[in-house]
């Protein structure tokens, strides 16, 4: 499902008076020497962020947070950023589905994430716009999370408008891991991973399986394969990696279900109404890094080529479009993605205060072939649309940090973003080419601190691309009833505007918090749904809200994260189709929170429980038609035998509460049912209480 989004004009006077002043003042001579440009890591941790942030709603979340977390899913990892929700509505070898700031972020739209440099989140893709699949990402090799929320930052561009997300891998491993787990519904994993020197650098390899049944009535039979191999140079400031990634998924897709049919004992709560859904993922990786400090300056470059496929067979309305047989169709998606980003980072003075400047460059290209088929048990009946489709784009941003005064200081900013889409369709009336250009300003204000209390305030403006289908389009494709009827083309990029106002605060001994309120605003958006092969067009929307973020460590050994974020999402304008009333945005979550306990460094016993909340969701336009909360318990206790060798026990789901990963609301027909079909809601039940049991052995 597919939400409507709006943006008011906002004066760029505001950011580019701040950013020009610092411009045209840059100096490169130095009083008192040259200087040296300081590594800032920012980490969630009992170090103090005060004074080292852009605003109350970013962070770092170190290598120990991320490992104590226990997560059923690997997307789940995600959700040590404050107030961001993961799910999933289909197989394991999908992409998650992602809540953040009010928003449904469907596969990835809106919400930027990145793994060690590489941008996850895919274009004119088949399924979704910003289609970002995490299941090629290795937890044990992750060094560190970076999230930012909001359009405030000139180094974010496309899908960036509700946050950014980047995940780091580490260079090199203390030792080797070898680890395995066993759980139920037939759950298997293996690891291996070392790290030896070689030469001047060192080489990292990796090498994981995963098997699960789940506890689907149709077995999901999950096989998934990763493997990295990662040669790396680097001292503190300086350095470069070279990196292999290989990726393959497989599983038969376990979707939302019609409530109706559990309820009429067509199936069980864990069962299917098309056993036949599939899917089936690839994605190789080769990408490089190189970091150079001298004096006063820095500079970074990463390149990488991808190479994704994806083969995904669902049904979802069952018989309402073709009685006999059936609604399954495929989405399939090949391409490579080839982009290099640079940066140089300038520390210098103006009238004695401290200035730093970046300018970035951002260059991809996609070449990509995308189909949508209708099919019956995997098997092409008929063709709706095939694409061959070629994006480029380039972003070039420029951003400064000026320390105005003790206790103001600015980081403003400018980005530009340029695209051009070339589309060949199998309907040569939908075949064309287009381009799109946006600027957007940030400025971010960042005021004290005061008594360890440090203020801010954010305002910028974002983007993200739409399909590139929808650019050129002009008929309705496919053989149906509505096949070259005229087609709405979409806006190629899609403003979005956002500012808030936060706090961040370490007042409290061992204890981190922020307090942030946000507004989010978007422009009618028109985005292709991949589902029906066409566009639609959505309202204007607004999101209000605010998020309430702790991180508490009282003793060496105790850790505690609590957060809270709640959303006022609404529509700000009529629907232009008259049975359709309302201003509630369909999916877009209320409340959302967490609340985690750390125990370790408590001799040999360690462990952690994680409370996670997602509020009720309007399902319908006029908010008549609910889902329900959700609040589940994951929890892990372990044992440290020896300094090498540790086991621990998983529990997910710990209450066995009966809630949804996810709902919707949508017209369907099941067999014997009226031809128009039958609304109701489909859902994807939680999965049950489930344990799982690891032993690590490092060497």
């Amino acid at each position: 499902m597919r939400l409507g989004h709006r943006t008011v004009t906002v004066p760029y006077y505001v950011g580019l008076v701040a950013l020009l002043m610092s411009f045209f003042f840059v100096s490169f001579a130095f009083a008192g020497g040259i200087q040296t440009l300081d590594v800032v890591e920012v980490t969630d941790s009992t170090e103090n962020l005060v004074g080292t942030a852009d605003s109350a709603n970013e962070g770092t979340v170190p290598r120990e947070q991320i490992e104590a977390r226990p997560v059923y899913r690997i997307g789940e990892l995600m959700e040590v950023t404050p107030g961001l929700i993961v799910s999933q509505h289909s197989g394991e070898a999908k992409a998650n589905q992602y809540y953040l700031r009010g928003m449904n972020l469907d596969h990835g739209t809106d919400l930027r994430i990145t793994v060690d440099g590489m941008v996850v989140n895919e274009r004119t893709h088949g399924h979704g716009q910003g289609y970002a699949d995490l299941n090629f990402m290795i937890p044990e090799l992750i060094s560190s999370l970076q999230y930012r929320k909001g359009p405030y930052y000139a180094a974010y561009g496309d899908f960036a408008s509700a946050g950014a997300v980047d995940i780091n891998y580490v260079n090199s491993l203390p030792k080797g891991i070898a680890s395995g787990t066993v759980g139920q519904d037939n759950y298997q994993r293996a690891l291996l991973a070392d790290a030896f020197k070689v030469g001047p650098g060192n080489l990292l390899f990796a090498l994981e399986a995963v098997h699960s049944d789940g506890p689907w009535d149709n077995h999901e039979d999950l096989r998934k394969y990763n493997g990295v191999l990662r040669y790396s140079v680097r001292d503190e400031q300086n350095g470069f990696n070279i990196t292999a990634m290989a990726y393959n998924g497989k599983d038969n897709a376990t979707n939302q279900v019609a409530e109706r049919a559990v309820g009429e004992g067509l199936i069980s709560r864990f069962g299917t109404l098309n056993p036949t859904d599939y899917v089936d993922a690839t994605r190789y990786s080769l990408s490089g890094a190189w970091q150079r400090t001298v004096g006063n300056s820095i500079t970074k470059v990463n390149a990488y080529t991808i190479v994704n496929h994806l083969a995904l067979f669902s049904d979802f309305t069952y018989f309402l479009n073709d009685p006999v047989n059936g609604d399954q169709f495929e989405q399939s998606d090949r391409r490579v993605t080839n982009a290099v980003n640079a940066s140089q980072t300038w520390l210098s003075t103006w009238a004695g205060r401290q200035m730093e400047n970046t300018i970035g460059l951002q260059l991809q290209n996609d070449n990509i072939f995308v189909g949508l088929d209708n099919t019956k048990d995997r098997q092409v009946l008929s063709v709706v649309r095939f694409d061959h489709v070629v994006e480029n784009s380039a972003g070039l941003y420029f951003e400064n940090s000026l320390q105005w005064f003790e206790k103001f200081r600015t980081v403003a900013g400018i980005r530009g973003d340029f695209y051009h889409f070339k589309v060949a369709s199998d309907n040569p009336a939908n075949s064309g080419t287009k381009n799109d250009s946006i600027a957007s300003p940030k400025l971010n204000m960042i005021f004290g601190p005061w008594v360890k209390t440090e203020f801010f305030i954010n305002l910028g403006e974002g983007f993200h691309s739409n399909d590139a289908r929808g650019t050129t389009i002009t008929v309705v494709p496919g053989t149906g009833v509505d096949a070259n009827l005229p087609a709405q083309k979409v806006t190629p990029l899609v403003r979005s505007k956002g500012y808030e106002t936060g706090a961040r605060t370490a007042i409290i001994p061992g204890l981190q918090s922020s307090l942030t309120f946000f507004v989010l605003k978007f422009d009618s958006e028109l985005v292709f749904a991949g589902d029906a092969g066409t566009t639609e067009a959505g309202r204007p929307s607004r999101r209000r809200g605010f998020e309430f973020a702790n991180y508490y460590k009282p003793t060496p050994w105790l850790t505690i994260d609590a957060d809270f974020a709640y959303t006022w999402a609404r529509f700000t304008e009529p629907d232009p189709d008259p049975s359709v009333h309302g201003d509630h945005i369909p999916g877009a979550p209320e409340g959302v929170g967490s609340f985690s306990a750390t125990v370790d460094n408590l001799g040999p016993w360690f462990g952690s429980l994680q409370l996670r909340y997602l509020g009720p969701r309007p399902l319908i336009e006029d908010n008549s038609v609910r889902s329900g909360s959700s609040t589940t318990l994951n929890g892990r206790i372990g044992y440290k035998f020896t300094k090498n060798l540790m086991a621990y026990l998983e529990g997910f789901n710990i209450l066995d509460a009966k809630v949804s990963n996810i709902d919707y609301y949508y017209t369907s027909r099941l067999p014997g049912e009226p031809a128009e079909g039958v609304a109701d809601i489909h859902f994807k039940p939680m999965e049950p209480r489930t344990f799982r049991i690891s032993v690590i052995y490092n060497f």
